[in-house]
């Protein structure tokens, strides 16, 4: 089983890039990461986007692009994630009107299959982003169900959020064990101890991330992808934190 490679979403610091993006990214390589995901390009062109993080010292892991965007021109989408040296493309959230029913779940099912089947065709691997709105029922499946058993694993594969599947009600581990073979990405999210299921630093909270990883690394999952919504503090901090315990951990 080969070893989870650990990287950071950059959403987590997404005010601070509003700021000053080359600095902050500068500043997630001083705490030690090599790898990043892309939440948006900060308004550069793909190319420039990464010659700039090759002149910080990072290396892009996915690309992120709207649902809307792959309904309508996901061959832009593959001409950026291709632009930007990375094998990866993430769908990173359905909106409200794409998930109110179940002909809408079918929907982004049959967009994600016509854009996934392109993807493939350049070598990228498509993948899908959940939150713990995907686990409502659509007749007897959760939504979520629904969605990977309409789409060709071929075509449409998971990045899983461990926060999200836990907020959901179901266990982290047992979708990624269900998803094997098709779970490429994994975001490393924990969960407070506190009544208020709030976002905590990797380590800090309730998930059981060493069944987390050995379930990612039997499922033959690539990357574990750091990532904190909200921080109580300076995200700086946070994610120092985040890396600082999966290196306790070994994993890092």
């Amino acid at each position: 089983m080969a070893k989870l490679k650990i990287g950071l979403q950059l959403y987590t610091v997404r005010d601070l890039l509003a700021q000053d993006f080359v600095d902050t990214l500068k500043k997630v390589r001083e705490i030690g990461y090599t790898c990043v995901e892309l939440a948006d390009h900060g308004g550069y062109p793909a190319a420039v986007l990464k010659k700039l993080l090759e002149d910080v010292g990072l290396n892009p892991i996915s690309n992120h692009c709207p649902i809307e965007q792959m309904e309508s021109d996901i061959n832009k989408a593959v001409e950026e994630t291709l632009a930007l040296g990375t094998k990866y493309l993430a769908c990173p959230y359905l909106p409200g009107d794409w998930r109110k029913d179940e002909a809408g779940w079918r929907r982004c099912a049959e967009v994600l299959n016509r854009a996934g089947k392109v993807c493939k065709s350049w070598g990228i691997r498509l993948c899908y982003h959940n939150h713990s709105f995907e686990f409502i029922r659509i007749g007897k499946r959760y939504a979520f169900d629904l969605l990977y058993e309409e789409t060709n694993p071929a075509y449409v594969q998971a990045e899983l959020d461990t926060y999200w599947v836990q907020h959901g009600g179901e266990d982290p581990v047992g979708y990624i064990n269900k998803l094997s073979g098709r779970c490429p990405l994994i975001h490393l999210k924990d969960m407070s101890k506190e009544a208020d299921r709030s976002f905590a630093a990797v380590g800090e909270g309730i998930l059981d991330f060493p069944a987390i990883f050995a379930a990612a690394e039997a499922a033959g999952s690539v990357w574990g992808i750091v990532e904190q919504d909200t921080c109580p503090a300076d995200p700086l901090d946070s994610i120092a934190t985040s890396l600082a315990n999966l290196k306790k951990m070994g994993y890092a």
